[in-house]
């Protein structure tokens, strides 16, 4: 029975220290980026293996010392990647008040899983909340009817409803002065740049939703890296205030992310205050922050925080902001090599979208 002990902990710590490697391989099948996720989830499996350490080993060999040092290894390369996103991380933007005759700009992003239709749920959270900004993922045509009794109250719309699970709706209450709908990587996948009217100024929005890498969808994330990184180079390209937003189907301590964060300069509102985990809704044990919100330097976060569950397999996420100097002090330096492989990244998921 002890030896049947051993063996079993001795492979469930192999295996878990080979999730936590595997994601420093540069390979963009699933297979790998899909250990991605589930980083806080690893940690925690970690510390209970620790902690299991003490009473499945009696007399501990070299051996055994050796796993419990890789274990203890893992679990603290795991908190590093893990702390930013906490109450003792270090915060990217500030936190303030808006002024009384200021407005807020709110926005309200929801994957609404094209396949639920319960549409009730989010209407009677829009009603209850009035966002200035919906954006709605996987929104067929379906969708698109069945939300009109409150987006009609929206003057402002872009609407690109699809039945691939990549449709897209944007309703604002700010006037929006130009838009584009662009089909970035895929025909298939469209994302939204706008440019709104806010406080005398014009502030610029990219909507996105990139494939995620899974078998049934994308087997790779070449295509998803090209498109999160193509539009923070648009971001950065603007240079004046902007925000990304929507499903990116990526997690908030990827590689590709960070990346992100370093070629266009954006800022993270999660930084400092919470991981703000929106996916999945049903399995508590299996969550991550999919949906996201990226500023420029010129934003000011006055509150955030993931909503109420609309039966979707994610929670809608809310974000409120307000403008005020730019402040570039937070952000993150980008090495030459990192450019390279932005660029390297951005090319190859182009010719893979042509060639599909």
């Amino acid at each position: 029975m002890e030896s049947i002990t051993h063996c079993l902990y001795w492979i469930t710590s192999i295996l878990a220290i080979m999730s936590v490697l595997i994601p420093a391989i540069k390979n963009t099948y699933w297979t790998f980026r899909v250990f991605d996720y589930p980083r806080f989830q690893k940690f925690v499996i970690l510390l209970i293996l620790i902690f299991a350490w003490f009473f499945t080993f009696e007399n501990p060999n070299v051996y055994e010392y050796i796993i419990l040092a890789v274990q203890a290894i893992c679990a603290g390369y795991l908190f590093y990647i893990i702390l930013p996103y906490t109450d003792l991380g270090k915060t990217m933007i500030d936190k303030t008040q808006p002024n009384p005759d200021e407005k807020v700009l709110d926005i309200l992003v929801c994957n609404v899983y094209q396949h639920n239709r319960n549409y009730q749920k989010l209407i009677d959270l829009v009603k209850e909340e009035n966002p200035s900004i919906l954006f709605f993922l996987e929104t067929d045509e379906e969708w698109q009817n069945a939300l009109k009794s409150v987006t009609k109250h929206y003057e402002y719309k872009i609407e690109v409803p699809l039945a691939n699970t990549y449709g897209l709706l944007f309703y604002s209450h700010f006037p929006v002065k130009n838009y584009e709908v662009n089909y970035l990587i895929d025909d298939d996948i469209p994302s939204i740049v706008a440019d709104l009217e806010y406080n005398n100024q014009t502030v610029r929005l990219f909507g996105i939703h990139p494939t995620p890498p899974v078998p049934q969808e994308n087997p790779e994330s070449t295509e998803r890296d090209a498109e999160i990184l193509l539009v923070g180079e648009k971001a950065k390209n603007y240079g004046k205030p902007s925000i990304v937003f929507g499903d990116l189907n990526d997690v908030a301590w990827s590689r590709t992310t960070k990346l992100f964060l370093k070629s266009s300069g954006m800022l993270d509102p999660r930084r400092g205050r919470g991981m703000f985990n929106t996916f999945h809704v049903k399995y508590w044990f299996l969550r991550w922050p999919l949906d996201h919100f990226f500023v420029s330097p010129h934003f000011r976060l006055v509150d955030m925080k993931v909503m109420k569950s609309v039966d979707s397999d994610h929670f809608p996420i809310w974000i409120s902001l307000v403008v005020r100097n730019e402040d570039k002090e937070e952000q993150f330096d980008i090495s030459n090599e990192e450019k390279e492989e932005v660029f390297e990244k951005i090319e190859e998921g182009i010719e893979k979208g042509d060639a599909n």
